[in-house]
């Protein structure tokens, strides 16, 4: 086996298989991914043919991110994704400086595997899914607007204080997807909320939901949900945050998948009470 960069093409082929693992990826995940860091994909090849890959993006020097790990389903089994996941976890820890932290969202039938691979539990992010529905009557005490009214700024200063690097290139993309949907809530010298919504495979994935507190969360989310009635809808909610999991369950959302989020070397200091959905499990 070869594990080398990867072709741009070649992640749409990695997005396919996701895919056809259930993984419900963006309709065009593959463009904002690629252009957050070129350079954060690796490739598995053998025979000359493409066998497997995954993310490996790096925000800086500080903190990296692992994800979209898949081997084809007709080679597993034969030690070729472990090789794959050490190279990678290697060539990422290689790219930052000493002592950063790396993240992953891995699947919980996996989570012994990378405890042996150095990465620590912090928590499980639960994947929730129901449908939009348009509400009888807006009785939010907060006012949601096209996030594009809120200075961009203001956006990506609220983001950084929600995740665990600046990422404002992938932001810029991200908040303006091609049949998505992003929205705010405005204060006087900045932001108090935002959340995105991506078209994907299936219905439409909300994140981040990034909020100060449940008021302007459920604001946020009741906005997109309206404007995706009666269209599959999926939020990846932090369990460390129960008011994130009320949230869902007040919307009746079903959970229908999860991940355990694990770091290697000092974990993030985030304020999850405020992280009502994640951004993404392939990117952090």
């Amino acid at each position: 086996m070869i594990i080398r960069p990867m072709a741009r093409d070649e992640l749409d082929v990695i997005l396919e298989w996701a895919h056809g693992e259930g993984w419900n990826p963006g309709i065009d995940d593959a463009e904002v991914f690629w252009a957050t860091d070129p350079d954060g994909f690796v490739a598995a090849e053998r025979d000359g043919e493409l066998i497997g890959g995954g993310s490996i993006v790096a925000y800086g020097e500080a903190y990296g991110f692992m994800g979209l790990f898949i081997v084809r389903p007709d080679l597993r089994g034969h030690g070729l994704g472990r090789e794959l996941w050490f190279a990678r976890r290697d060539l990422l820890v290689e790219r930052l400086a000493p002592g950063a932290a790396i993240e992953m969202d891995g699947v919980f039938a996996m989570q012994d595997f990378y405890a042996h691979g150095g990465f620590a539990f912090q928590h499980r992010d639960l994947r929730f899914a129901g449908t939009g529905v348009a509400p009888l009557v807006v009785a939010n005490a907060v006012e949601v607007v096209d996030l594009a009214e809120i200075h961009f700024g203001a956006v990506e200063a609220y983001d950084h204080a929600h995740f665990a690097a600046p990422r404002a290139a992938f932001l810029a993309q991200w908040i303006e997807r091609p049949g998505g949907h992003a929205v705010g809530v405005r204060r006087e010298d900045g932001c108090r909320g935002f959340a995105v919504s991506r078209p994907c495979r299936q219905g439409h994935k909300i994140g981040p939901l990034f909020a100060d507190d449940s008021i302007v969360a459920e604001a946020l989310f009741d906005e997109l949900s309206a404007r995706l009635a009666g269209q599959p809808i999926f939020l990846d909610v932090p369990e460390c945050n129960p008011a994130a999991v009320e949230l869902a369950h007040r919307h009746d959302m079903t959970e229908v998948f999860g991940c355990a989020r694990m770091t290697l070397g000092p974990p993030p200091t985030l304020p999850w009470n405020e992280i009502f959905g994640v951004t993404t499990f392939e990117l952090g």
